[in-house]
C-alpha cells in the first residue's frame, strides 16, 4: 500500500539551553508505506560556505544557485522516527530517534580533496514521541536530548506540522 500526497510543511528545531533555533517551510511528499508507517520527503535549505579559501566575488544569491540541493528523508510512526540527511556537499547525518530509548545521531563529513569520510557518532536521548492525525500525520512532536559520552549537548525539541 503505497500512496502519496504532496503537501506543505512546516520544521522546527528548537534548542531549549542553547541558542540554536530552526525552521524550513517549504513542500513535501508523503508516502504512506503502511496504516501507521509514513516517508516524508522535503528539501533542505543550502548551508551558508563557513570557510572560504578565496574572498567572495560573487553575490549571496549565487553562492546558493551553486550549492548542491540536500534532500531530507524522514521515517515516521508512532513509535520512531528516522531522519536522513545525504548530499554531495560536505556534511550527512542521520538520527534515529524511539521513545524512552538512547538512539544514534551520526554525522559524516566528506572531504573532497582527498575523498576520505570521516563520522561523528553521538547519543540522543528521546522522552517524547508523539504522532497525531488520521488517516494521514498532521503534526509529530519530539522532545529529544543530545549526549556525547557522559556530556549532555543539550535538550531540544522537533515540530513536524503537515498541512492536508
Amino acid at each position: 500500500m503505497l500512496t502519496h500526497h504532496r503537501l506543505p510543511v512546516c520544521l522546527s528545531v528548537v534548542s531549549t539551553d542553547l541558542p540554536i533555533w530552526f525552521t524550513i517551510e517549504t513542500a513535501a511528499t508523503l508516502y504512506q508505506k503502511e496504516r501507521d508507517r509514513f516517508h516524508l520527503l522535503l528539501r533542505e535549505p543550502p548551508l551558508p560556505e563557513w570557510e572560504s579559501r578565496h574572498p567572495p566575488q560573487t553575490s549571496p544569491t549565487d553562492v546558493v544557485k551553486r550549492t548542491p540541493q540536500r534532500l531530507l528523508w524522514l521515517e515516521i510512526s508512532p513509535y520512531r522516527m528516522i531522519m536522513t540527511m545525504q548530499a554531495n556537499g560536505n556534511l550527512s547525518y542521520r538520527h534515529r530517534w524511539e521513545r524512552g530509548v538512547y538512539g544514534i545521531s551520526r554525522y559524516w563529513l566528506h572531504e573532497k580533496a582527498t575523498k576520505k569520510h570521516q563520522s561523528l557518532q553521538l547519543r540522543n536521548y528521546t522522552r517524547m514521541l508523539k504522532l497525531e492525525g488520521y488517516p494521514l500525520p498532521q503534526s509529530l512532536e519530539l522532545d529529544y536530548e543530545l549526549w556525547s559520552g557522559k556530556v549532555r549537548l543539550g535538550h531540544y525539541l522537533l515540530r513536524l506540522q503537515m498541512y492536508h
